[in-house]
């Protein structure tokens, strides 16, 4: 006997199927999981209380705001769905959270299909959000960029 392929209908062949496919969800869960736990502590514990977080370094030696800085406060408004205030406090980084959510939900939808994700990390696109990070970096310091400071 060659080979004896399991028939598609098969229990077992289901049993299996479901299997890995629990399997290949199992990743983006547990990312998704530890995000909602981060999220979780940062909307129960405030970060505009003194104490709490430690002080951005490059701030306290400079006074230059950072791509960071004011994002805890950001994350800590999302959590109580005060949007207004988390893009004051952190305009890239609601930017980010809204990517990331995207593109879990589209890790999660190409895994149980069973394919890569795929993301295409060409240094064009590593160059272009390199920059966009340095030019929100710069503009938040220049006098007119006053209203993304946290």
């Amino acid at each position: 006997m060659e080979g004896n392929p399991v028939n598609a209908e098969s229990p077992r062949a289901t049993r299996s199927g479901t299997g890995s496919a629990w399997r290949r969800l199992a990743v983006p869960a547990g990312v998704l999981a530890a995000v909602v736990g981060a999220f979780a502590y940062v909307g129960a514990v405030d970060p505009n209380e003194p104490g709490h977080y430690p002080a951005c370094p490059l701030l306290q030696v400079t006074g230059i705001y950072c791509p960071g800085c004011g994002g805890l406060r950001s994350a800590h408004a999302v959590v109580h769905g005060d949007f207004a205030a988390a893009l004051q406090d952190n305009a890239l980084a609601v930017v980010g959270c809204v990517l990331f959510a995207v593109v879990w939900t589209v890790w999660v939808i190409r895994a149980a299909r069973g394919r890569p994700l795929g993301l295409d990390l060409s240094p064009v696109r590593l160059w272009t959000a390199g920059a966009l990070l340095l030019v929100f970096t710069v503009v938040r310091n220049l006098p007119f960029g006053g209203w993304l400071h946290p």
